[in-house]
């Protein structure tokens, strides 16, 4: 239960953070600002939830580890469901927030930092262009995710290249579709938003799966030989190493 709860709750601060600095923020902070409270809040998250979960908060990525054999399937629904569920309480408070100001807003309007295509994305793309851009970014996260927690890659550096890459992808992306590359990320939003946000809901649902689908393919094609771990495992491995440094400076 713990493990579902953490994935709640990281789902809810990337949710909360990234999705907030836009709607909350964004004519502040701009682009730039959107894509690094994107990826700040992943960073902090592996390093808080990473030890409990893994910090998934994405159902890309818990897909792409279970095809990659890093979680069981029952344990990947649950995941799943938790993490749409932070989701929607984060859209919600947004919304609720974003309404306390004397002008108010209406997310069917101001749209709530949902994804969209054709009139509904800040560049205009067309519906192939979100579909190809939200698949290689998906790619590209999901693929930081199995290399940087791979039993061959460094320990304790995760965090920081999952969060560096999801900076990166939002720098390309939020033109294209607002960036999504998370379903969960997409389906709180457009809850509230409804109308078009519901209508285009499905490929931000199905690219990114597509997306975790290729990851994995790739990532099993270029792993370098060895004995597998889980992502929680990896996370963990920081801690055992803090604690042996620890013992050694000790003695």
């Amino acid at each position: 239960m713990k493990e579902y709860l953490a994935e709640l709750v990281g789902t809810f601060v990337l949710v909360f953070g990234g999705v907030g600095s836009a709607v909350l923020a964004g004519d502040k902070i701009g682009f730039v600002g959107v894509s690094l409270a994107f990826g700040l809040a992943l960073l902090a998250m592996v390093y808080t939830i990473g030890p409990i979960s893994g910090c998934h908060i994405n159902p890309a990525v818990t897909i792409g580890l279970l095809l990659h054999r890093k979680i069981a399937a029952g344990k990947a629904t649950g995941y799943i469901v938790a993490q749409i569920a932070g989701s929607i309480i984060a859209a919600f408070l947004i919304l609720l927030i974003a309404r306390g100001t004397a002008a108010g807003y209406d997310p069917s309007v101001a749209g709530l930092g949902a994804n969209g295509f054709g009139e509904h994305s800040l560049g205009g793309y067309s519906l192939l262009s979100a579909f190809i851009s939200e698949v290689v970014l998906t790619m590209f996260l999901v693929l930081t995710v199995l290399g940087s927690t791979d039993n061959k890659a460094p320990v304790g550096f995760a965090g920081l290249a999952i969060g560096l890459v999801l900076t990166l992808i939002h720098l390309v992306g939020i033109p294209i579709t607002n960036t999504s590359v998370n379903p969960a990320r997409s389906i709180g939003p457009a809850l509230f938003v409804g109308g078009w946000a519901i209508n285009q809901l499905w490929l931000f649902i199905v690219a990114p799966v597509v997306g975790a689908m290729v990851a994995a393919g790739v990532f099993g094609v270029i792993q370098a030989p060895g004995v597998p771990i889980t992502a929680k495992q990896a996370e963990r491995a920081l801690a055992s190493e803090s604690a042996e440094r620890g013992r050694t400076g000790a003695a």
